[in-house]
């Protein structure tokens, strides 16, 4: 047990907020008037004295100074490791604090005495085991820290104060704990506290070791981002000098720019994705180049642009009416859309389940009616953007919907790449050829574009490349289609159809004066008071030049007719200004191609002879005339049977079969020697035998046809005719009568015979078609007879034409 021994006189050094063990030597700045003083003091008694002067050192903590203090010695006085003057001292043991005396010098004088703290030998066991668990508690913190070369130092006392006040050099002890060590009198007791203190900071350091190491692992995601990207950033800055690039150029730094863009929540968080996987991936990574091609694609896109809709309806319809003439049904379906969709924008309902208010029209009709500059018209007359798309010939499903991203080369699908282009997501997309669709092992990209043209589906549109929502909601989407079977029924259902006819004479002389003539004067050089055509001249090129629904070829015509003028005025031979009249064309152009049947010379007709009749159809080009010839095989050179020619498909050949049955069983109430139909072969020839045919309304003609050739009267001349039959003599109706009317007009045909429940369509067909057509609605074969055989005259009949 330690034991008070030694009364001593001592000057005070105090210590504010450090702690000096014995056995510690301290360095000490002589600058401060407290520490100058005891040390000069301690001298000055020295002096008298023999040995080294001494001092006690004292803690002062906030001002209170501790009950025990250190017997310290001045080892040395000179200067510190700065320059400025100190004193060395050495802490040699502990002294308690008693009064306070006099003394030489300023300072505090106070008596102490010493504090006796050995150990009897030897050492108790339970002591030995304590001195060596705190060596190795201190090795092993010392070997952590580094410090191999004090480790020799501690293990060779064997003192038990001096080993427990060793400890006074740790840094991680607090003065509080200092001063209880100080304090703590019993050198086995202060051992036990010195070794406790260090087990509880090695334990503290080993969770803290671990808690690091976790934190090393996983650490906070933003800021190693941070320190990762300003070292990519670096890297790239030095790449940029070493390549001799110019620091201005662009960043490539995707995150910032998908920050900075105007995206959708869902977008931009996998946006955000993809950019993480692109700063894992490497340089030579592949995936790298897709993902730069992938964020740059969803950057250009417009997400969250749209222009604004003109909601001036008067002043859509005038543009509508400018740059397109006729065309009625469309220009209400536009003009109707406007109208709701300004009602619909006042009254706050812009945006219903998601879904804006877009359209998906189909424009069905024969070429050069105007469907695709229709579509650019209607994108000026709405103040949108106007995009084409081309759909012709595609047989790939992955150019509507796009390719997946793992494909070399990959892209967005076309309507996605439409959207990009056009800079808004409410533009006009015409969709053109929509039925030159076709489909191949590749897929069907009809298939792929229901859910594009579906207004219940089409804001959410996925394409399989940017594997994200797109909303085409409010995208009008205009298709345009020459034949409407060739589009597939359930994409068809999915649009609103409207049906371009093609033109009347007059609509075409319209647009002709008003659109065609004035681009084809510029394209040939040629100023309006140079060259003009007469309405005569126009007439006769749209009537007798040119035989189509739409004005394409009519265009072509104009456009040869202006060269021609051009051309005679470089060579000299004609003098301008100069007026086109219907008797130049012939000098300019050359002779007429489609002159009516009815101009031609009567002996001339195909319908001069029996067995020949004037039909009408529909074609990919429009409405067309269609004539049936019939003949008699002589009995003598072959078996009685049906003979079809001119290429037909099997409803028409099963329609030949029904006219021909017909007349068969019913020919003799019409007074028809039938007898010729069982012993003699018929054959139906329909001329233009490279151009395919098919379909049910040549049933009537097929019939008329046979019916003049057995009773040998002539068919009309000026009688056209359009019906399906049956085999009671029914006339059924048919499609497309608008466009058989419009062709019937245009060759010249005067009478029209047409099946009775086919009168509603009649109020499609344009004002002035049916005033110059006499149009007749039957129900039965018996009436299209009546009507489309010549009277029969007192004359030898005509002898009926013999099959060869």
């Amino acid at each position: 047990m330690a034991s008070t021994s030694t009364p001593l006189t001592l000057p005070v050094l105090p210590l504010d907020d450090e702690v000096v063990l014995p056995g510690m030597v301290v360095p000490l700045d002589l600058n401060d008037a407290d520490v100058r003083a005891a040390v000069e003091a301690a001298q000055a008694a020295a002096r008298s004295e023999p040995g080294k002067p001494r001092v006690l050192l004292v803690p002062r903590i906030d001002g209170t100074y501790a009950s025990t203090g250190v017997l310290g010695t001045v080892e040395q006085v000179g200067r510190l490791a700065d320059g400025d003057p100190g004193a060395l001292i050495r802490g040699r043991g502990r002294v308690k604090i008693g009064a306070g005396t006099t003394g030489p010098g300023a300072a505090l004088w106070v008596e102490g005495t010493r504090i006796d703290e050995s150990v009897p030998e030897p050492l108790p066991g339970h002591v030995a085991e304590l001195v060596k668990e705190y060596k190795a508690l201190a090795t092993a913190w010392l070997r952590k820290r580094g410090a191999w070369q004090v480790v020799d130092r501690v293990q060779a006392i064997d003192d038990v104060s001096a080993l427990a006040d060793n400890s006074g050099y740790s840094p991680f002890l607090t003065t509080e704990q200092k001063v209880e060590l100080l304090e703590t009198a019993d050198p086995v007791t202060r051992l036990r506290l010195a070794t406790q203190q260090l087990r509880d900071h090695l334990a503290e350091q080993d969770v803290a070791e671990t808690i690091a190491k976790d934190v090393q692992e996983g650490v906070d995601k933003q800021q190693r981002e941070f320190l990762l990207r300003r070292q990519l950033e670096a890297v790239r800055k030095e790449l940029r000098e070493l390549n001799g690039e110019s620091e201005g150029e662009e960043s490539d730094d995707y995150r910032s720019r998908v920050e900075a863009a105007d995206l959708p929540e869902k977008v931009r968080e996998a946006a955000l994705k993809e950019v993480d996987k692109l700063e894992r991936a490497s340089d030579q990574s592949p995936e790298g180049s897709w993902i730069r091609t992938w964020l740059d694609t969803v950057l250009e896109l417009p997400w969250n642009e749209r222009t604004e809709d003109q909601y001036d309806i008067q002043g859509a319809k005038a543009i509508l009416d400018a740059e397109h003439a006729g065309l009625q049904d469309v220009k209400e379906r536009i003009t109707e859309y406007l109208a709701v969709r300004k009602r619909r924008t006042d009254r706050g309902l812009g945006v219903i389940g998601g879904r804006r208010g877009g359209a998906v029209l189909a424009l069905v009709g024969p070429p050069g009616v105007g469907k695709t500059s229709l579509g650019e018209s209607v994108a000026h007359a709405m103040g949108r953007k106007f995009v084409r798309v081309a759909l012709g010939g595609v047989r790939d499903e992955a150019e509507i919907r796009g390719h997946r991203r793992t494909y070399v080369g990959a892209l967005p699908g076309r309507i996605v790449r439409a959207v990009k282009e056009a800079g808004s997501m409410n533009p006009v997309v015409l969709l053109d050829e929509i039925d030159k669709v076709g489909s191949d092992f590749r897929g069907d990209p009809a298939a792929a574009l229901l859910e594009v043209l579906d207004p219940a589906q089409n804001h959410t549109f996925r394409d399989h490349y940017l594997e994200v929502e797109l909303d085409l909601s409010d995208v009008v989407f205009l298709a345009t289609a020459n034949v409407l079977e060739a589009i597939p029924e359930a994409l068809l259902d999915r649009m609103e159809l409207v049906r371009l006819d093609g033109y009347t004479e007059d609509e075409k002389i319209v647009i002709a004066r008003d659109h065609l003539l004035p681009r084809q004067l510029e394209r040939a050089g040629l100023s309006k008071d140079e060259v003009t055509l007469d309405e005569s001249a126009l007439r006769k090129l749209a009537g007798e030049y040119t035989r189509e629904a739409g004005v394409r070829t009519l265009e072509r015509s104009i456009a040869r007719l202006l060269r021609k003028v051009a051309a005679q005025h470089e060579l000299g031979e004609r003098k301008l200004p100069f007026m086109v009249r219907d008797e130049d064309l012939r000098a300019l152009i050359g002779r007429p191609h489609h002159v009516p049947e009815a101009a031609q010379d009567p002996a001339e007709r195909r319908t001069a002879v029996p067995g020949v009749a004037t039909g009408l159809a529909v074609t990919g080009a429009g409405g067309d005339v269609l004539y049936v010839e019939a003949s008699l095989a002589d009995p003598e050179t072959g078996a009685a049977g049906l003979t079809l020619t001119g290429q037909l498909g099997d409803v028409m050949k099963e329609s030949a079969q029904i006219a021909l049955s017909f007349l068969r069983s019913r020919g003799a109430e019409l007074e028809l020697p039938v007898g010729d139909l069982k012993d003699r072969g018929v054959h139906i020839h329909f001329p233009a035998g490279a151009v395919p045919k098919d379909g049910p309304s040549a049933g009537v003609t097929m019939t008329t046809a046979l019916a003049s050739l057995l009773s040998g009267r002539l068919v009309r001349t000026d009688v056209a005719m359009t019906g399906e039959v049956s085999l009671t003599g029914r006339v059924l109706p048919i499609g497309g009568v608008k466009q058989k009317l419009l062709a019937a007009h245009r060759a010249g045909v005067t009478t029209v015979i047409i099946p009775k429940r086919n009168e509603p369509d009649l109020d499609d067909v344009p004002a002035e078609v049916l005033d110059k057509l006499d149009v007749h609605a039957v129900t039965d074969v018996r009436q299209v007879l009546e009507l489309a055989l010549a009277p029969a005259t007192n004359e030898a009949a005509p002898e009926v034409p013999v099959a060869a």
